[in-house]
């Protein structure tokens, strides 16, 4: 029966479709950006194409063989320095070792955490979105408001005032409609057959 439980607890969960309608509202949002962009690009393209067709291959070619020689030697110097300093003794190379596996765990705890908080503010402003989508929202503010304020009181409207003896005599009227009729109490004898 657990795993029945689980699994109806796990089907009637409504965040992961609160996230992936977050992620789509959110990819909407996004999306409404591009034709900006496209505008964009399609001003500088001129610019660009003629700067890549006026420079010489020649010296680009210069400037990534210097840049490569540069990325050589600086990792030539490190790898150096990195052995110089690396310890032999087997005893602090496994304490190292554990260190950074415990580190490697805190980090991924921490991600775990920052990965669940973000799924939950997606699946929040999802749920919002279909709120809204819904209209859902209103109704959730007007129940806020009554809440708050309280539920209006409904207008009475009190009766004018006219003659003493016409409105007692129309209210014994109403009173004698609505009481029954007192019963009267009738006596039934029983006869006894006379006796041959």
């Amino acid at each position: 029966m657990a795993i029945t439980d689980d699994l109806r607890k796990t089907l009637s969960d409504p965040t992961p479709l609160y996230f992936a309608a977050g992620t789509a509202d959110l990819a909407l949002q996004q999306a409404k950006k591009v034709p900006a962009l496209v505008e964009q690009l399609r001003a500088e393209a001129p610019a660009r194409i003629e700067a890549v067709r006026n420079t010489d291959p020649k010296a680009v070619q210069e400037r990534a063989a210097a840049r490569a020689k540069e990325a050589q030697e600086t990792l030539q110097t490190k790898v150096t320095e990195f052995i110089g300093t690396l310890d032999v003794d087997l005893k602090k190379l496994g304490e190292s070792a554990q260190d950074l596996a415990l580190r490697g765990v805190g980090v991924a705890a921490e991600y775990a955490v920052k990965a669940r908080e973000a799924y939950e503010k997606v699946a929040e402003h999802g749920e919002q979105a279909v709120k809204g989508w819904r209209g859902e929202a209103a109704e959730e503010i007007e129940d806020l408001a009554i809440a708050v304020e309280g539920k209006p009181e409904p207008v009475q409207a009190e009766p004018k005032p006219a003659d003493d003896e016409a409105e007692t005599a129309a209210d014994k009227k109403a009173a004698a409609k609505k009481a029954p009729a007192p019963r009267k109490a009738t006596a039934t004898k029983k006869t006894t057959p006379p006796a041959k």
